[in-house]
C-alpha cells in the first residue's frame, strides 16, 4: 500500500511539473470514454422514455384539441353556408316586394302539415297582424297559396299543390283563361278542360287572371311543361310547374289589395 501510495504520488508530481504523461492521459480518457457512455446508458434511456411519453401525450391532447377545433370550424362553415343562402333568398324578396304595388306583409313559415295528403304551412302572421281568410300567399316567385284558418298570431295556408285548390289563371302570352288545380304534386299543376283547338303550348307562363275575386290579377303561377292529348278523353292533359318554390320557400309575403285592406299600422307593412 506505501508502495502504490508513493508511486501515485510520483505520478501527480511527474504530471504536474512534466509533459511527460501527457500521451498516457489522452490514451486513458480514450479509453475511460465509453465506460462513462456505458454507465451513464440507464439514465439517458430513463430520460428518453420519458421524453417519449410526454410527447407522445402532448402529441394526443394535440390532436384532440385540434380535432375539436375542426368539428367546431365546420359547424361554423354549415351555419355560414345557410346564412349565406338565407340572405339570397331575403334579397330576392326584397326584389320581389320592389315590384309589387300591392301591400305586403313579410312572413315566415313556422310548421308544415304532417299529413301528406294536405299540402298546408303554417306562417307567423296572424289575427293581430291583419291577416284574413282568403288572403293570398306568395314567395319572391309567384303564388304560393292562400289562408285558409286564422289565429292570433298564426295563420294556416293552403297550398296551391293540395289537390282541393283551384284558381282562375290565364296565358300570359294571348291571355287565354283556364282553371289551374293541384294534384297533391308540389312540382306540378294541371289545367282543367283544356279544349283542343286553345292555343296554349309548352313554355307558356301562366299568371293569376283576378276572376273569382281571391287572387289579384297579374302574379305567376307556373309554366306549361306539357301539352298532351289523350285517348277517350275531348280535352287536352296540361301540365304545369309551379313558379313558387312551394316545398323549399321560408320567408313569405301576405298580400293585401289596398292599404286599407292592412287593418294594422304602417310598421306592420314592407
Amino acid at each position: 500500500m506505501l508502495l502504490l501510495a508513493f508511486v501515485a504520488i510520483l505520478l501527480l508530481l511527474i504530471d504536474s511539473y512534466t509533459r511527460w504523461l501527457q500521451p498516457a492521459r489522452y490514451w486513458l480518457a480514450e479509453v475511460t470514454t465509453p465506460i462513462y457512455w456505458l454507465t451513464n446508458l440507464p439514465t439517458r434511456m430513463g430520460e428518453m422514455g420519458d421524453e417519449s411519453m410526454v410527447g407522445r401525450i402532448a402529441l394526443e391532447e394535440e390532436n384532440e384539441h385540434l380535432r375539436t377545433e375542426l368539428l367546431v370550424l365546420k359547424g361554423r362553415m354549415q351555419r355560414m353556408a345557410e346564412l349565406a343562402a338565407e340572405n339570397v333568398r331575403l334579397r330576392n324578396l326584397l326584389n320581389a316586394t320592389e315590384l309589387l304595388q300591392d301591400s305586403v306583409l313579410v312572413s315566415e313559415l313556422i310548421g308544415v302539415s304532417p299529413d301528406p295528403t294536405r299540402h298546408t304551412i303554417l306562417v307567423n302572421r296572424g289575427e293581430d297582424n291583419g291577416v284574413f281568410v282568403g288572403q293570398p300567399l306568395l314567395d319572391a316567385d309567384g303564388l304560393m297559396g292562400q289562408v285558409v284558418e286564422v289565429y292570433s298570431s298564426s295563420s294556416k295556408v293552403l297550398l296551391i299543390s293540395d289537390s282541393s285548390h283551384a284558381l282562375p289563371v290565364q296565358i300570359l302570352r294571348n291571355g287565354v283563361r283556364s282553371i289551374a288545380e293541384g294534384q297533391g304534386d308540389f312540382k306540378q299543376l294541371t289545367l282543367r278542360h283544356v279544349s283542343p283547338t286553345a292555343d296554349i303550348k309548352v313554355g307558356d307562363q301562366l299568371v293569376s287572371s283576378g276572376l273569382g275575386d281571391r287572387y289579384p290579377v297579374g302574379y305567376p303561377v307556373g309554366v306549361v311543361t306539357s301539352v298532351n292529348m289523350v285517348s277517350g278523353s275531348v280535352y287536352l292533359k296540361v301540365l304545369l310547374e309551379p313558379s313558387a318554390r312551394i316545398d323549399r320557400s321560408r320567408h313569405l309575403l301576405l298580400l293585401f289589395s289596398t292599404v286599407e285592406d292592412l287593418g294594422v299600422g304602417d310598421d306592420a307593412r314592407e
